[in-house]
């Protein structure tokens, strides 16, 4: 088990970023068709000198903790950097912003911001070098915005977001988006490139459409969040990947929903910790190659509660209530094969609704090995492949059973044997999935 415990860092009281920096307050009026030029107005922009302040030094810095579980479907080596997992830091000497309603704060250089205040329609804009790693620390913030996002990033190389300890922050975007030329920002959180969310405080984000967008990775590592999306809460192009944090989600489609409109081999969902509480209208989480689950508290109410082309549990309690399917294998990227559903450990607990609905539902292989699943449910399952129980206990509607058969068939479905070398690498020890962390 490859496992990064809780850590105290000590650092020194030096600060992160000293002397001056020159920020841009870029004056708009509630964003409208003409937000483009509105975000480029260099010139119209008002400059002001901020000087690098000191706050009181944090002589500590909490790393946060990554479960990986046994090696699975996908390769969890650099999933998370230690600055990923970093949830506080020294803020002296970092630069401090206070927001002004109908300005826009134009950052282009890296860096660390303290960012405080209350503002209808201004936006946090990161513009910096494809190299930059910018780390904006919300502390006591409160935007409100008609029409565009409260955070955007349109270039840098990473940028984390990250609420202070013992401070409560509000995003939220009340109209229809408008775009920023070619650009469709849908997102209260709205990143071009790889996002990080982390801290000690919360974060409550209201969305028209989705919270949070990154077109690439989007990493949680803490914090506590509470999402209300009329579309996706969560939504990355590549990687959705959390290891810790408390999230109460209200979405209208999915919750968490990972997935690349050009490249199917892409979009994951990994977590291994975490606490959730998820009402989606339609999937809890989605993802278009594989759905693990390492650890993690879920408590979920969807339609469809976990759905990907490759579904993974190896550890976490889930408690699922579901109206369609429990937890659904479906061909999503054609470069994974089979479609499967595999438990080997945790706690699953699903609760169906009357109807035509199935518990686990796999257009594949449903493969058990270890866990308890506890299903309620007219269908337990329903599975176009073939099955393999080696481990764990299965309860179905207060019955323990041995075998694994088609619910909708009578119990007549045909019983497989095992796996054998699964779709992301050697016995789904350590497929090509994840990569190096930034």
């Amino acid at each position: 088990m490859r496992n990064i415990k809780h850590t105290i860092l000590r650092m020194s009281g030096a600060g992160l970023l000293a002397g001056t920096l020159t920020i841009s307050l870029a004056a708009c009026s509630g964003k409208t068709a003409a937000a483009t030029s509105n975000l480029q107005a260099q010139e119209a922009a008002q400059v002001v000198e901020t000087e690098a302040i000191a706050q009181s030094s944090t002589a500590s810095t909490v790393v946060t903790t990554a479960n990986y579980g046994e090696a699975g479907a996908i390769d969890t080596t650099d999933l998370f950097t230690e600055r990923d997992l970093t949830q506080s830091m020294d803020t002296t000497n970092a630069n401090v912003i206070t927001l002004q309603s109908g300005q826009d704060v134009q950052i282009n250089q890296e860096g660390t911001y303290v960012i405080t205040g209350e503002a209808a329609n201004a936006t946090i804009i990161v513009e910096a070098d494809d190299a930059a790693k910018v780390q904006l620390v919300l502390s006591g913030v409160n935007i409100s915005n008609d029409d565009f996002p409260a955070i955007y990033v349109k270039s840098a190389d990473k940028v984390f977001v990250t609420t202070a300890e013992g401070t409560s922050n509000v995003l939220q975007v009340t109209g229809s988006f408008v775009a920023d030329g070619d650009t469709n920002t849908d997102a209260v959180i709205f990143s071009k490139d790889d996002l990080t969310l982390n801290g000690l405080g919360s974060l409550t984000i209201v969305s028209t459409a989705n919270g949070v967008t990154s077109k690439d990775d989007l990493k949680v590592t803490g914090g506590s969040y509470a999402l209300n999306a009329a579309a996706d809460a969560l939504e990355a192009n590549d990687s959705i990947r959390i290891a810790d944090g408390t999230f109460d989600i209200t979405a209208t489609k999915d919750a968490l929903h990972a997935e690349n409109d050009e490249d199917d081999t892409l979009g994951y969902i990994y977590v291994c910790g975490g606490t959730f509480n998820i009402n989606a209208g339609d999937d809890g989480m989605q993802a278009t190659t594989v759905l693990q689950i390492d650890n993690g508290s879920f408590t979920i109410d969807a339609v469809e509660a976990l759905e990907a082309t490759y579904v993974q549990v190896n550890g976490g309690t889930i408690g699922i209530t579901a109206s369609d399917d429990g937890i659904n294998a479906t061909t999503k990227s054609s470069s994974l094969g089979t479609p499967t559903i595999e438990i080997r450990g945790g706690d699953i607990t699903v609760n169906m609704g009357a109807g035509d609905t199935d518990a686990i539902d796999a257009n594949g292989n449903v493969v058990m090995s270890g866990g308890n699943l506890d299903i309620t449910a007219q269908s337990a399952f329903d599975f176009d492949g073939t099955s393999s129980f080696t481990g764990g206990t299965i309860t179905v509607n207060g019955e323990q059973i041995t075998e694994i058969t088609n619910s909708m068939m009578m119990g007549g479905g045909p019983m497989g044997g095992g796996m054998g070398g699964g779709p992301m690498g050697g016995g789904m020890g350590g497929g090509p999935m994840g990569g190096p962390g930034m």
